[in-house]
Order: C-alpha cells, then structure tokens, then sequence
C-alpha cells in the first residue's frame, strides 16, 4: 500500500507520458484514495490542455467569423452564416464521430502534394489521435458558438459610439481596433465566459468519442472510468472527478470576472454589467 506522498510523486504526471505500460497502473486491492486523487487530476491536464487551446485559437477565429457575418459582402457572409450554423446546428458528441470517421479515411501512407520539382508527403494518422482531432472539433464549436454571441454584439453596439468615432475621424481598421472591438467584447463577454464554461465541461466528451487515448495518455475521465472498474466502486472516481471540474469552473470564473471587470473599468460601478453563470443544459 503506496503513502500519498509516493502516489502523488508517481501518478500526478502520469498522463503527460512520465509513464507508461498498464503494470503501472495501480489495481484492485492496491489502489488507494491518494492514487485516485492524483491520477484523476493528472489527466485533468488533458483537459485543459483541450479547453485553453480551443478557447484561444476560437477566439480569433471567432471574431473574423462574426465580422464576415455582418459584412455586407455575400462572399463573406454567406460561407461564415453557414459555418456557424453547421456546427451551431449539430450536436458536439455526433460532430466527434464524424470528425474521426472522416479523418480515419485520409490514407494512412499520408496525403502527397504536388509540387513544381518534387511531392510532399504530409502524415495525417496523428489527426486520428484525441490530442489534435478532438480539439480539433472543439476549436471549430466554440468558433461557431462564440461568433453567434460576437455577431450579437456587433449588432447591439450603440450607435452613438460609431457615430464618436466618425466625429474623430478614426476610419478603418483604427476604428475597429479603438471603438469597435473592445464594446463588442464588454457588451459579449458576459455569454462568453458561459460559452468557455461549456467548453471545459465538454472536453468530458473527448473520452467517450471515437478518439482514442494515446498511450493510455487519458483524460480525467478516463482514469475515473479506470478506477470505477477496477474497485467497482463509481461513488468515489467520478465525484473526484467533478469536484475537480467544479473547482476549475470556480477558477474559470474568478479569471474571466477580473477581464471582465477591465473592460468595463471606464464605466459607473453601478452600470458595469455582472457575470452570471448560465449553463446551457440542453444544446
């Protein structure tokens, strides 16, 4: 029987690959609520690694995605219009499987590119693993959802704030970055921080997707799954497992909150707008 001390020092990087091979992995009678502790928030790391990424990369894509929408181009509205309704109108879990359906079906020998003197041969068998497909599907909802609220909030930016920056003569994209862009953001950050709650909680669903763990590289969910049958026993993995979730919401919120709070910091106390967390339990 392992003491806490060596559980966290063996299990808590667990899931980076410090280690590998199932032997590894504490069993039956050997496991021990520290090993559940630490596993479970190694491959909470993986969780986050698909939340901070997707959020990150779908913010600007996001933005682009909302401008094009309110462009009065058809060339651009239309195609970010129906991006945003593609993955907005379909759900997550079925978006996983057909993502790794699609990508299964690249040639294993790799994709050849053609070029004026010589072919490329680009290796495409590491889009089937969770580490890239998966979040390549998060990526591209979270764009489409946060591009909705982005939309939303160009369209309700008050008139008499555009109606400023002609009067400074800021044009273009001056006019964009100084008056444009950051009342978009005060006036959408609110459902956005609700949209990357929803994120987080649905990297839970990278586990039950067609994506496969490498190495037994999983994320929190996979170790619960691990440890539920391994002690029979699912009252203790997956309430490990959700208050780590909880907890990192809390975080999540506290963080947003203060950006929040500097994009109003020009505004009455009394006018700043409060985040309020608003789960989307159906979507």
């Amino acid at each position: 029987m392992r003491s806490c001390a060596e559980s966290f020092q063996g299990l808590i990087l667990r899931s980076m690959g410090r280690q590998h091979g199932d032997a590894l992995l504490p069993r039956g009678m050997e496991i021990t609520f520290c090993d559940q502790l630490f596993l479970i928030a190694s491959g909470l790391i993986w969780n986050l690694y698909f939340a901070v990424f997707a959020l990150v990369v779908g913010f600007f894509l996001a933005t682009a995605l909302a401008l094009a929408k309110s462009s009065p181009r058809a060339w651009l509205r239309k195609p970010a219009g129906g991006f945003i309704f593609l993955f907005r109108g379909s759900p997550l879990f079925v978006q996983f499987f057909f993502a790794y359906e699609a990508l299964s079906l690249l040639p294993r020998t790799g994709v050849d590119i053609p070029l004026l003197f010589a072919t490329i041969t680009i290796d495409t068998q590491w889009l089937t693993r969770a580490w890239a497909g998966a979040l390549l599907v998060l990526f591209f909802n979270t764009a489409a959802y946060s591009a909705e609220i982005f939309h939303g909030a160009l369209k309700a930016i008050p008139k008499g704030d555009l109606e400023a920056a002609d009067a400074y003569g800021l044009t273009g994209f001056a006019r964009f970055r100084r008056v444009v862009w950051p009342t978009m953001l005060r006036l959408a950050w609110p459902s956005y921080t609700n949209e990357a709650i929803f994120l987080f909680h649905a990297t839970a669903l990278v586990y039950f997707s067609a994506f496969p763990a490498w190495q037994q590289m999983g994320d929190a969910l996979y170790y619960a799954r691990y440890f539920a049958d391994q002690t029979f026993n699912p009252f203790v993995a997956y309430p490990i497992a959700a208050f780590y979730f909880v907890l990192l919401t809390l975080v999540l919120i506290g963080l947003f909150g203060l950006i929040n709070r500097r994009l109003n910091r020009h505004l009455p106390r009394a006018a700043r707008a409060r985040l309020r967390f608003s789960p989307q339990y159906i979507r």
